[in-house]
């Protein structure tokens, strides 16, 4: 994700406030360490109804900070997504509780192994700007339904947000369940130093690894959901018109201010022209009033659209020929940016090397498969990827041989979206994973316990040794 964080100036009180809060959620859960299932399904219930019964205000407060956020982005990826991922918890949470029952070695029965679910304490969450409600909420329920207590503190960038926020989870939450602190970037590393049992950082590589520093000075378990350059791999199969749709969709939805959405486009060469001209045709058909629309997200802040511009004046200054979706005369004024795509730059200028975090999008020619794979993997290992074509052999061939945090095939943005299946980078992209059951597990000490029968022949490994001993000992080996 990319870094656009700026300092903002809190003070002390706001230092002794987090302590208070994250002091109060500690005596809280030490005074009710495994919450029943009832406990935690009231807790998911009130997160829900949170949610629903302030979908407006939500809407309003992101559309705000945004200056232009289409409602139906809103609708979609914050609320359905964060209600969505609370209810899928309450409908599984009684099988997610479970002592888990473990295979048992021959040589150790009649004895019993199981992994016995166990809250872990206090979780810390540092959700980002990009999605405000979905990526403080979604992990928020996952945290609830484990039976934790959570201190959230969301993003200074999109302040309205982080305020409704506050608002809604004090109006339904107990502070010793759940709390939302508000303040700029030194209530964050304030936040980021707090001896939480668990904390779940979202944003960009560069603040994750100042993240992950100071949550290293307590020895705090760490997942980190971050970002990086996750390409769109159009095969020699694929339908191109259908691929560009895709490819368009996920690159605009929030005006591509999304962690998974695609960074870069392979081609094969000979279809250059035609997977440009497909893009183009489609951010038309998705946007066809794009200089007016409120469909169309502006960029989150100035800083980030000078940043966006910077890159496409960069590109077209070392020759590379870009195709912009609408009209840049009328879209700066309100701190939008064209759908902008960028046709075989330099691998060498910041549009190749850093996320891009907005509608622009790398359009490169590749000789075939082979070339493609070795340029996703020349690079750090993605968030995402995403893969279009018909040619199931190929396709499994682009699957073994690159690594990223999760893939969609012919289509793009829709591995994220399903609480069933994990969801987390790999090496620079992140740490851990969470969503539906993977979750549950992230903010859970799945505790390992062994129950030793009164039948059990371990104590005659007791010493004294003697040739019983031995005896004994040859037999275990046959089964190790």
């Amino acid at each position: 994700m990319a870094d656009t964080t700026r300092p903002i100036e809190t003070t002390p009180a706001r230092d002794a406030e987090l302590d208070r809060i994250f002091h109060l959620q500690k005596r809280a859960f030490e005074a009710e360490p495994n919450p029943t299932l009832a406990a935690r399904a009231a807790r998911l219930g009130a997160l829900i109804r949170a949610v629903e019964a302030n979908e407006s205000r939500i809407i309003e407060a992101i559309d705000a900070d945004f200056t232009c956020r289409s409602r139906h982005e809103t609708i979609v990826a914050e609320v359905i997504v964060s209600v969505s991922a609370a209810k899928a918890a309450r409908k599984h949470l009684a099988q997610w509780m479970r002592p888990r029952a473990i295979a048992t070695p021959p040589h150790m029965l009649p004895g019993k192994s199981r992994l016995e679910p166990q809250p872990l304490g206090v979780i810390g969450i540092i959700s980002p700007w990009n999605y405000p409600v979905q990526l403080a909420l979604s992990p928020a329920a996952a945290a609830l339904a484990a039976g934790n207590r959570v201190m959230i503190k969301p993003s200074e960038l999109t302040p309205t947000t982080s305020d409704v926020l506050r608002d809604i989870i004090r109006a339904e939450f107990d502070e010793g369940v759940m709390a939302v602190v508000t303040g700029g970037v030194d209530l964050g590393q304030a936040f980021a130093s707090v001896p939480f049992d668990h904390l779940l950082f979202t944003g960009s590589t560069s603040i994750g690894q100042k993240v992950y520093m100071a949550a290293a000075r307590n020895l705090t378990p760490v997942t980190l959901e971050l970002g990086g350059k996750s390409p769109a791999i159009i095969d020699e199969s694929a339908d191109i018109a259908a691929a560009a749709l895709s490819i368009a969709h996920g690159k605009t939805f929030n005006a591509g201010q999304t962690c998974v959405a695609p960074d870069y486009v392979l081609t094969p060469r000979a279809r250059l022209d035609a997977t440009v001209d497909a893009l183009a045709a489609s951010a038309r058909r998705l946007y066809p009033e794009i200089d007016v629309t409120s469909d169309y997200t502006a960029i989150v802040s100035p800083r980030h659209f000078a940043r966006l511009k910077a890159l496409v004046a960069e590109a077209r200054d070392a020759g590379a020929r870009i195709v912009e979706v609408g009209s840049s005369n009328a879209l700066d004024p309100q701190r939008k940016i064209p759908l902008t795509i960028v046709i075989d730059p330099p691998a060498d200028i910041a549009l190749m090397k850093e996320e891009i975090f907005g509608p622009v999008l790398p359009v490169l020619g590749v000789s075939g498969r082979e070339e493609a794979i070795q340029r996703v993997n020349k690079g750090d290992r993605p968030l995402a990827l995403y893969w279009f074509g018909e040619d199931k052999a190929a396709r499994d061939d682009v699957l073994k041989r690159t690594i990223a945090g999760g893939v969609t095939v012919n289509d793009t943005l829709w591995h994220v979206a399903q609480e069933n299946l994990p969801f987390g980078g790999v090496g620079k992209s992140g740490v851990g994973a969470y969503h539906g059951a993977r979750g549950f597990e992230t903010f859970s000490h799945m505790k390992p316990v062994f129950y030793q029968s009164k039948f059990a022949s371990s104590k005659m490994l007791y010493p004294p040794f003697s040739e019983k001993t031995d005896r004994l000992l040859k037999m275990v080996r046959k089964f190790v």
